[in-house]
């Protein structure tokens, strides 16, 4: 039965899903935040997701880098990256 439910749900056609995300900004901001607060406890996982960042979102990871760096420039050091440099940390 589990089996059945799991194959119907690969059946779902998430393009309406993706065309809202794509129509309404405020949508995709929570849903980013949805994403990182479930990878979030989860170091492979938040890893990886750097990764794909570094990788395929080219913008949106020039966008952190250079936010990283805004508050470099405060001295606001994220207690996240322990005083490493930022490629470190995602890396």
């Amino acid at each position: 039965m589990k089996t059945e439910e799991l194959q119907k749900q690969g059946n779902i056609d998430l393009e309406p899903f993706y065309q809202a995300l794509e129509d309404d900004s405020k949508l995709l901001e929570e849903a980013l935040e949805i994403l990182l607060d479930m990878v979030n406890p989860e170091p492979k996982s938040v890893k990886k997701l750097a990764l794909l960042i570094k990788e395929d979102s080219r913008n949106l990871y020039n966008e952190i880098v250079l936010l990283y760096k805004s508050d470099q420039d405060k001295g606001n050091s994220p207690s996240c990256c322990g005083g490493h440099k930022f490629g470190e940390q995602l890396l």
